[in-house]
């Protein structure tokens, strides 16, 4: 069974910085993806960036390009999302998500534009504010 648990959210104020981390468990597959998606209260989910297994290639929406990282650490099976200069849009719960169509989705979250990934966190809350 494919679990995925983030973590690393929190309260910040703009300008601000987190870590989150979706550490990953029971995918044996190795061509896959792992993305970062976000919601807040009132608003669709949106994509936020995206890493593939295949290659490390990394994908960002233009809203967050220039200031969140996404890395993994194979060893460890996490994927983490280093978001920096945070403003209050950047607010809301972050979910990480796995999916075997790797490019689709992470092609799709350039866009900005929410997937409908096979595997989902329980997400976490990032909060920013003065």
């Amino acid at each position: 069974q494919v679990q995925l648990v983030e973590s690393g959210g929190g309260s910040v104020q703009p300008g601000g910085s987190l870590r989150l981390s979706c550490a990953v468990s029971g995918y044996t597959r190795s061509y896959h993806a792992i993305a970062w998606f976000r919601q807040a209260p009132g608003k669709k989910r949106e994509g936020v960036s995206c890493i593939k297994s295949e290659d490390g290639s990394t994908f960002y929406a233009g809203t967050v390009k220039g200031r969140f990282t996404i890395s993994r650490d194979s060893a460890k099976n996490t994927v983490f999302l280093q978001m920096n200069s945070l403003k209050p849009d950047d607010a809301g719960t972050y979910f990480c998500a796995l999916d075997e169509h790797a490019q689709t989705m992470c092609l799709t979250i350039t866009y900005g534009r929410s997937y409908e990934a096979s595997n989902w966190g329980q997400g976490t809350q990032v909060v920013v504010s003065v």
